[in-house]
């Protein structure tokens, strides 16, 4: 198996398939403030050891010290491994003095002396300014992986390069992979994105990933798809509903009405506010604590305090050892970081229970409903794989009923789909409650009606 170059980062170690090739040359790319120095940093004292230390070259473009300073507030930086293992380099005096030529002896002489298994160069295309022509800055990146591939080692060269600049410049075309850095700003917002671009002879996950920077260093979410293997495993999992055992809503009435939840379904809850969709979907989750199966529930709008004195009013309580609560405010949330926030949960408690509330703060942090689309999809199939029922709730406008699925994030993505809504019977407004979908199963077209009490709900035909 190829030795690989870990980051420190179990994620993005997983984004790369397992790590940059060792003994490699890797180009990291980004505009000022895009964590290059820090992505950079955390390779340098995740790999460095006495036998193979590391060495971080800077150039030009910022003051070894400042570097130093900054470094000293991460979580990787390790004091003791200075000298020891990890060490620094001013290459601007070098440079000054005798220009690249300089730069490639004094790198070929650190290179017999300390004997590294990783080079950084920081800024390498800082050196660039220091070529009269672009032939001699060819020559020199010529000799600088000549001599580098001699010594068998992983070297990272940092950029201050905008990813459309790559195309017109040599050093994309002699690394062996390119990760880029970007920030975005999206309304009040940045969004900060990783890429890979190239891994010469290595799988990776492709498309944009989002990542953050935080005194662990760079933590990344990659980006929630499947892939075409996974889609396979995901319309065998679909097939498997109709097999699939039921599960127990916990509420008279409702399992009748669609004909069983199968485990591993999703269901969908729409309707206006207030008419009780969190309160259904609380239910069914302490339905499962009650029969043995942990649950889970992600929540937007109501904080964990709300949610309690929702519970409470039913005689129904939260404080439960097997069921896991996630906060976040909608404002701030990335969608690839929440995710894979809840598929740790859901996996470290092995969950079998999932209310989602609030799928319409969730759809609002995407800037493409295309994306989003794909995104619930990929969510829900690693939902499905794991054994969790899902639920989630969607608020609409519509007081007394929908007319059209136009405004309903995805529809098609989930096996169950119920609406409720009020009806004016007699001049007083009742919660009513409609079954739009099933996958696999029959179920009642009839309305039902929702009843909201001290002792919890039910569900009764209209009859009743």
């Amino acid at each position: 198996m190829t030795a690989r170059l870990s980051s420190g980062s179990p994620r993005l170690d997983g984004i790369l398939c397992g790590g940059l090739l060792a003994n490699s040359t890797s180009l990291i790319i980004g505009l000022p403030g895009s964590g290059k120095t820090i992505l950079a940093q955390q390779y340098l004292f995740a790999n460095a050891t006495r036998e193979r230390p590391g060495i971080y070259c800077s150039t030009v473009s910022e003051s070894l010290e400042k570097m130093l300073g900054f470094a000293q507030s991460q979580a990787y930086f390790d004091r003791d491994a200075l000298g020891e293992r990890v060490f620094f380099e001013d290459l601007s005096g070098v440079l000054h003095a005798g220009g690249l030529p300089a730069v490639l002896d004094r790198l070929t002489g650190l290179l017999q002396e300390r004997r590294p298994g990783l080079l950084v160069i920081d800024s390498f295309k800082a050196l660039r300014a220091y070529a009269r022509t672009e032939e001699v800055f060819r020559r020199f990146l010529h000799g600088a992986v000549e001599r580098l591939s001699a010594f068998a080692l992983s070297s990272l060269w940092v950029g201050e390069y905008a990813a459309e600049q790559l195309e017109s410049m040599p050093e994309a075309a002699v690394v062996d992979a390119i990760i880029v850095l970007r920030t975005d700003r999206l309304g009040a917002r940045d969004n900060r994105a990783l890429r890979v671009l190239k891994l010469r002879g290595s799988a990776y996950l492709t498309g944009e990933h989002a990542y953050e920077i935080s005194d662990r260093g760079v933590d990344t979410f990659h980006r929630l798809a499947d892939s075409a293997e996974e889609r396979e495993q995901a319309t065998d999992s679909t097939v498997a509903l109709t097999e699939a055992a039921v599960v127990g809503s916990g509420i008279p009435g409702l399992d009748e009405l669609v004909g069983g939840f199968p485990a591993g379904a999703s269901i969908l809850l729409m309707g206006p506010t207030g008419v009780g969709k969190t309160v259904l979907g609380l239910h069914f989750v302490l339905q499962g604590l009650r029969r043995g199966e942990p649950g889970v529930i992600a929540t937007f709008q109501e904080n964990p305090a709300q949610l309690e004195r929702t519970a409470a009013s039913f005689g129904l309580t939260l404080a439960h050892p097997e069921l896991s609560l996630l906060y976040r405010a909608p404002v701030g949330v990335r969608l690839d970081q929440w995710a894979s926030q809840l598929l740790d949960i859901v996996e470290a408690t092995r969950a079998k229970r999932l209310l989602i509330d609030g799928l319409g703060d969730l759809s609002a942090v995407s800037w493409d409903p295309g994306s989003f689309r794909e995104y619930l999809y990929s969510l829900l199939q690693r939902l499905a794989r794991a054994g969790v029922t899902a639920v989630l709730t969607q608020e609409i406008p519509e007081l007394f009923g929908i007319t059209s699925l136009a405004g309903v994030h995805s529809p098609h993505v989930v096996d169950f789909v119920l609406l409720l809504h009020y009806v004016d019977r007699d001049g007083l407004w009742s919660r009513a409650v409609r079954v739009l979908k099933t996958r696999g199963r029959s179920h009642s077209s009839a309305a039902a009606f929702l009843r909201i009490s001290d002792r919890g709900l039910e569900v009764a035909s209209a009859d009743d």
